[in-house]
Parts: C-alpha cells; structure tokens; sequence
C-alpha cells in the first residue's frame, strides 16, 4: 500500500525475520545458559514493562475506536480507501500495534530468565513470532479497513492481560486477583468474534481482499483450537485432578467391610477389655 511506504521496518521484510529468528534463538540460547543459573527476580523490570505495554494497549484501543468513528467505518464490512484521513488514522494506529509484537517479544525473554520454562509453550512462541509476521504483511497490504476490528478487541483484552501480569508480581496484590481463568475465555470469545467479523465480509463483500480474509479466519481457527487446548489441560484437568486429591477415602474394604467398621468394633472391645 503507498500510503505506508518509507514507515519505520515496512519497506522490507528483512529486519521482521532476523528478529523474529533472534526471538527464537534467544529463547534457545537462554534456557542453555539459565540451566545452572538461579532464576532472576526483575521484579521492577516486570511492573514497569507491565505497565508501559498496558498504557500502550490502551492508547491503541481509544485511538481505533476514534479514528473508525470519525471515518465511519462500517462493523460489517470496511473496505480500504473510503474513509480519506481516517483510514491513514487507523493505518498509524495499526503500525503501532505491528510494533507492538516485537515489544511482546520481551514476555518470552522474560520467562526464560526467570526460569519459567513450563510458561514456554508451543502456543506461547506460535502466537508471539507469527503475530509480528503476519502484522508486517497485514501493513503493507491492508493497513485499515476491516483490519480494524481484531487489534481493537485484542487491545482490550491486552489491557487486562497485562495490567493483571503487572500487579501479579506485587506479593500483596495476588490474593486479589481472581481473573486469570477469565482471560483466557476473554481471548476464546476474542478469537470467535474476529472470525465471525472477517467472514461477514466474505457473506457481504465490500471490495477488501478476499484471499486475507480466508487467511485471518483459518489463522484465528489455529489460535481457537490451541487455546482450547491449553484451557482444558490448565483449568478443566487441573480441577479434576484437585477434586481426586480432596477426596476423602470412605471406599476402603476388608473382607467386605469398611475399615470404619473395624476402627468401631475395636473400640467397643477395647473399652470392654478395660472394664
């Protein structure tokens, strides 16, 4: 799109791959040399990164929601050229957003440093390294128009994210944060209205590329399927095996008697002994 030609990291597609490879190979770097290392603490770095990506987000999310109000997008379906200086409004906000991934980077970088190797998921890195690829494509291609609608909710859903990962590292605030389980239905229900929103523009075409909402919709399917994935083995799995373990043992059999039977039985006879 020559509306974004000569912005910052858009004109080639080099420096998004070396970094995205110097995102992975950190990752793998790192966790060799934190191996025999004790884990660092970087409380302060963890509220003040928190905090800075939670502003970010919400700069972004008041920011989309202005410039598609002031162009008059429409929820259905918005093409790329019709809304003048709006559309360049959102296509500014989007680079912001674009940038903002390579940012997120550091939430891995974090993890390995703090020795939080089970945090490093097949979902985890997925996400982080596609996101920055396919959002340098989406600013060269379509900068604004129906992109609008998944980084306006993705903002949203990021103010909470990271404000709840900010306060978490306060000890005293951890007893008050009871969302987490939350979030990540939030992301579930993110998910799903960006594939209905994407399609409605293939049931309803208004001139946006076909082909990139067939990629979305299958790339936002990946991302569905992953989370539900790791919702079932984080929460449903783990409740079950929580309620095995605070299960009392009322089953236990001898000689087809329960073993309260017999704890009963020498009791009356133990009394019965000593008078």
């Amino acid at each position: 799109d020559a509306r974004v030609r000569g912005w910052f990291l858009l004109d080639s597609y080099l420096p998004t791959f070396f970094l995205t490879g110097a995102y992975l190979l950190c990752i793998w770097l790192g966790s060799k040399f934190m191996k025999d290392r004790p884990p660092f603490s970087l409380r302060a770095h963890l509220i003040v990164y928190n905090l800075g990506i939670t502003l970010l987000s919400l700069y972004m999310l008041i920011e989309l929601i202005l410039a598609t109000w002031e162009g008059g997008y429409n929820l259905q379906c918005q093409n790329l050229h019709s809304a003048g200086e709006a559309d360049i409004r959102v296509a500014k906000v989007l680079w912001w957003y674009y940038f903002s991934k390579v940012i997120e980077f550091m939430d891995t970088i974090f993890f390995v440093l703090r020795k939080k190797s089970s945090q490093i998921t097949f979902l985890h890195v997925y996400h982080h390294a596609t996101m920055f690829n396919i959002w340098w494509c989406v600013l060269n291609w379509i900068p604004c128009g129906q992109s609008f609608f998944g980084p306006t909710l993705n903002s949203f859903i990021h103010v909470l994210m990271y404000s709840y990962y900010g306060l978490s590292v306060i000890p005293s605030m951890r007893k008050y944060l009871w969302w987490k389980k939350y979030l990540t239905q939030a992301q579930l229900i993110q998910f799903l209205l960006t594939i209905v929103h994407t399609l409605s523009a293939a049931v309803k075409p208004c001139g946006f590329p076909f082909g990139c909402l067939m990629f979305q919709s299958s790339y936002m399917a990946t991302l569905v399927i992953l989370f539900i994935n790791f919702y079932i083995k984080t929460y449903w799995k783990a409740s079950s095996r929580t309620a095995i373990e605070e299960t009392p043992a009322t089953t236990e059999i001898k000689n087809g008697f329960h073993k309260d039977y017999f704890a009963a039985v020498n009791g009356f006879l133990n009394n019965k002994k000593a008078q």
